[in-house]
């Protein structure tokens, strides 16, 4: 018997979603460096000696949960504080995660990681950037989901 296979094709030039898919990963962006790099930061200007895998770990946790609450934050500001959360937590975990690994593995190779520099921030904020943004995008029009909001 043969499957039937559906197929959606995806417009990958329409201007609108690629706009607003570019503003929602740039609050993930935020929500997800305050943590992620404030971590870092945190341990490298105390001297504290942990291994750089276990920092890298704390610091993609903490990362996450800036973003759920920054975008909590924002969303409560048009619905409840419960139904913010609820729809905070229900981010794309996949854009948030794909996010966090982007930015670090950019900091591991090029520093050897836990190691905040005037010039890997960029890189890294362009990698974290760069990363879950087609996917995004591709969420909004396959799914009609907001990585964020």
């Amino acid at each position: 018997m043969a499957t039937a296979t559906r197929t959606l094709k995806i417009d990958w030039a329409h201007r609108p979603t690629w706009n607003k898919a570019a503003y929602n990963t740039m609050w993930c962006l935020i929500g997800c460096s305050i943590g992620d790099m404030g971590t870092i930061a945190y341990f490298q200007f105390m001297g504290i000696p942990w291994p750089t895998m276990a920092i890298m770990t704390l610091a993609i946790i903490n990362g996450l949960l800036t973003s759920i609450a920054l975008e909590t934050f924002i969303m409560s500001r048009q619905m409840t504080l419960t139904e913010a959360f609820k729809t905070a937590i229900g981010m794309s975990m996949i854009s948030m995660i794909a996010m966090e690994a982007a930015m670090n593995i950019t900091d591991v190779a090029l520093t050897g990681g836990a190691k905040l520099t005037w010039w890997v921030v960029p890189l890294m904020l362009l990698a974290g950037y760069i990363t879950p943004l087609p996917y995004n995008y591709w969420r909004l029009k396959a799914l009609g989901k907001s990585c964020c909001h």
